[in-house]
Parts: C-alpha cells; sequence; structure tokens
C-alpha cells in the first residue's frame, strides 16, 4: 500500500459520501478500474465507476442510496453480488470482493468471498487493478500490488497474475488486451502477446456478441489498424474473420502482381476513420473488398481479375453478420449497399463525369451517397503522390457533380412523378405488366436526362409510351 494520495481524482462528493457510508457499515471500499486508471491516464472522468466493497457491495449500495436526494433507483443483482445506482449522469457499480475460479469450457466464474488482494488478482490487466480508498482514515490512498502505476507510465499492459493463466480463465480478456492497446497505443507485454497467441483457440467459449463487442470498440478507435494486425499476429484474426485474413497474400503469375489486399483494407479503415465515426461506414470500409479472395482469377491477356467481388462481397457480408450474431437489419443492408456499390464513384472518376452516370449513382445510393463517397475516398491508398493528388481531385469534380445533379433532377430517394394509379386510370387498364413497363421507362428517361423529373413532362413522355404498347387513353 502507497501513502500517495490522489485524492484530486476523487472530488465528487459521491465519493466521500460512499466514504461515509462505508465507515457507518464498519466495511472497507474502494473506487477500481477504468475510473482510476483514466483519471491517472488524464483521459477525463469516466461516468461509470467500480466500487469494490470489503463485504456485501448490495448493502453499500443500498445504505449510499438512501443517502442520497432523490431517492435514486438501485437495481440489484443478486445472483452476481452487484448493485447498481444511477444517479444523475453517474453510473455506480457496486460489488463486494470477490475471488474467482474457473472450469475449462466456461468463462463463467465459482464466486467466493474475498479480500481486496483476492479482487486485484483477478482483475484483467494491471492499470485496471489499481485502487483507490474510501474510508475517512485512508480516503484517497492508491493501492498498487502489481505496480499497474509504473506500466502506465511506459504503456505496457501485463496481467496481474500468469498470463497463460488469465486469458484461459477468460479468453475475453485476450480481445480487451488487444482493445486497450489499440485505444491507449499501449503494447502488450511480451509474455501476454505470446499466452494470447498460445490460448487463441479458448476464443471459441466466447460468446459472438462479447467478442463483435470489443471489435466494434476496436474499429471506433482512432487507428483500427493497431487492433487488426494484433489480432492478425496472434492467430485470433483467422479464428474471427476468416473473409479478412483470405485477402492476405501477392500471387505472381507471368510476372504479374496484384496488390495485397489484406494490408491494403487496413489502410483504408484507418483513412475512414480520420473522417467519419459512423461504426457501420467503418464495417463498410472493413469488408469492402472481402469479395475479392473467393472472385480472384489470373487472365493470360489481362492478368489479375477480381469480376464482381463487390456483389460476391456484399452476399458475403450477410453471412459474416449472421455468424457473428450481429444485427441484420438496417445496419447489415447498410453495410451490404456500401461493399455492393464500393467500385462505383471510383469507376466515375476514372471516366469522363456524364450526368446520366451521376443520376443512376445518387438513385441508387439514396440518402447514403455521401458515405459512399467517403468510402471511396478512404478507398485511395496509393504512395505516389501525384497519382493521389489525381484520384482525390477526380472525386471532388464527382462530389460537385452529385450536388449540381441533386439540385436540379431531384433523383435521390426518387418517387416517380407519375403513379401506378394514375397510369391505370389513363389507360383504363388493371393491375399487369404493362404497368410496369412504362413505370421503368419513365424513370430511365428521368435518368438519362431525356425529361425532367417532374409530372407534367412524365405524363407526356407516359401518354408516348402507351401509345408504343397499344394502349388507348380513356375517355371520361
Amino acid at each position: 500500500m502507497t501513502k500517495e494520495l490522489h485524492t484530486e481524482a476523487l472530488q465528487h462528493p459521491i465519493f466521500k459520501l460512499i466514504g461515509e457510508a462505508s465507515d457507518e457499515l464498519g466495511v472497507d471500499s474502494y473506487v477500481i478500474g477504468g475510473f482510476v486508471r483514466d483519471y491517472l491516464l488524464k483521459r477525463g472522468t469516466p461516468k461509470d465507476i467500480d466500487i469494490v466493497a470489503i463485504g456485501s457491495g448490495i448493502e453499500l449500495a443500498k445504505k449510499v442510496a438512501s443517502k442520497l436526494k432523490g431517492k435514486p433507483e438501485i437495481s440489484v443483482f443478486k445472483n452476481f453480488g452487484t448493485a447498481m445506482i444511477k444517479h444523475h449522469d453517474l453510473e455506480l457499480e457496486f460489488v463486494g470482493a470477490r475471488k474467482e475460479s474457473y472450469h475449462h469450457d466456461s468463462r463463467k466464474p465459482v464466486v467466493e468471498d474475498g479480500s481486496l488482494q483476492d479482487d486485484q488478482n483477478r482483475r484483467d490487466f494491471t492499470i485496471n487493478a489499481l485502487a483507490l480508498a474510501l474510508n475517512k482514515d485512508n480516503f484517497g490512498t492508491l493501492l498498487d500490488p502489481f505496480n499497474g502505476l509504473s506500466d502506465l507510465d511506459q504503456k505496457i499492459l501485463r496481467t496481474p497474475l500468469e498470463p497463460g493463466i488469465t486469458y484461459s480463465d477468460d479468453p475475453l480478456r485476450m480481445m480487451r488486451a488487444i482493445r486497450f492497446a489499440t485505444q491507449l497505443h499501449f503494447t502488450i507485454e511480451l509474455r501476454s502477446l505470446q499466452a494470447i497467441t498460445e490460448n487463441k483457440e479458448r476464443i471459441e467459449i466466447v460468446s459472438k456478441e462479447r467478442i463483435v463487442d470489443e471489435m466494434n470498440k476496436i474499429l471506433m478507435s482512432p487507428k483500427p489498424s493497431i487492433g487488426f494486425k494484433l489480432m492478425h499476429q496472434t492467430g485470433l484474426l483467422p479464428l474471427i474473420l476468416p473473409e479478412l485474413t483470405a485477402l492476405q497474400g501477392i500471387e505472381e503469375v507471368e510476372g504479374q502482381r496484384h496488390k495485397d489486399n489484406f494490408w491494403h483494407t487496413l489502410e483504408v479503415v484507418d483513412n475512414i476513420s480520420e473522417t467519419t465515426d459512423n461504426l457501420w461506414l467503418r464495417w463498410a470500409a472493413l469488408l469492402h473488398d472481402i469479395g475479392k479472395a473467393p472472385t480472384k482469377k489470373f487472365h493470360n491477356k489481362i492478368g489479375w481479375t477480381f469480376h464482381g467481388h463487390e456483389f460476391v462481397g456484399s452476399k458475403m457480408v450477410y453471412k459474416l453478420f449472421k455468424r457473428l450474431r450481429m444485427p441484420l437489419n438496417e445496419k447489415m443492408k447498410f453495410v451490404q449497399k456500401m461493399v455492393l456499390m464500393s467500385s462505383r464513384p471510383i469507376i466515375l472518376s476514372e471516366d469522363h463525369v456524364t450526368d446520366s452516370a451521376v443520376r443512376r449513382l445518387v438513385f441508387d445510393a439514396g440518402d447514403f451517397v455521401d458515405d459512399l463517397m467517403t468510402l471511396c475516398e478512404a478507398d485511395i491508398t496509393t504512395k505516389n503522390p501525384k497519382k493521389q493528388k489525381k484520384y482525390k481531385n477526380n472525386f471532388q469534380i464527382v462530389r460537385q457533380k452529385i450536388v449540381e445533379v441533386e439540385e436540379r433532377d431531384h433523383v435521390r430517394n426518387f418517387q416517380p412523378p407519375v403513379s401506378g394509379e394514375e397510369i391505370m386510370k389513363t389507360f383504363n387498364l388493371k393491375p399487369s405488366k404493362e404497368i410496369g413497363i412504362i413505370k421503368d421507362a419513365i424513370k430511365e428517361a428521368i435518368l438519362e436526362g431525356e425529361i425532367q423529373n417532374e409530372h407534367e413532362a412524365a405524363y407526356q413522355f407516359m401518354l408516348e409510351k402507351g401509345k408504343s404498347l397499344n394502349l388507348k387513353v380513356h375517355s371520361k
């Protein structure tokens, strides 16, 4: 136990109140984990606060709740020996100090009451085992049994106990190690890194939802490639995202090579992370090329091709989301659409940008056209400054063209100026294929710029199209 005081971290009046409640109950209490770590790293003040009581965490929570104004709601989880208080913008979780033991086939521990040392032993990393005392007689004293303070200074991630045991007991900690390394720009200690490699297959006992939660946090970090490189290095990535690792490698036939699409993908993810906090757009960047592995072919005349990789990749997104138990809803459909359309603006930027091509792009992408352009701009990974400048300028031209076309033609979230009901009424038709033919013809004429996207022009076009189909205008 160090005598160094960190009362500055405990300025919020809630901590003295918890200390008073602890003294009245005759139990020792400590704030532990992420709050202490982030305070010492000067990462702001977390709103989620973990309190450990040497005794009943539930009883301490009840005592604290009784002292707070407004009688805040308290949630008690007896099976876990924990209680949660939500007070203004704070979430306080109380737990009794405990020690844990694990069965080989489960990451759910057998829990017993324990000492503070037992509780710190069970923590995942030394930097998360730091605790600040809350009782009056030692308020603010930092307890650091594993030199976590030194690890914070050196930016090292190390487990309190032998890393092989730590990761085998709860394999989710392997993902947490990589996530913290990514978020904090810390280095995983060599023995720890080796232990992750040795225990990688244990990830199979962890629920897909927990794994995805950690991957989402990696993806939302400033430089996600750090995490994906560590997952790749330790062998976790092929167990979780084999579609991604299948992209690695460069083949050469008759002197012709293709780029390594795995490392290219990680660059794209880093690029897009500089411009958007949209998690699902970052997922789209991660998965935009997954269709290239199954579609890769070599042709003597034209070299390496990946024909249809966008279509194949968008189909693979569904299977991947389903396997990882990710949401099979609009978020997945958004990722699918981004993957499916990921080459469209690139093709436009290479050719002369026609109004009709831009109209089709906006029509197909709808509200997501700006996201699609952001993805394509992130896809520029060439190291040639001239090429990079050229591609970026071309995309700016496409973006400007999108604005001009949209202002003039209004094809985003296109609604036909002439409805099916109006077509039926005009030609005295019952539901039939002719209605679909006319509606498609009007849409194509608008996208090609043959007619304006407004009712009168579309109505006159409808009459001409009906005439070509030998339909007669119904006279009233």
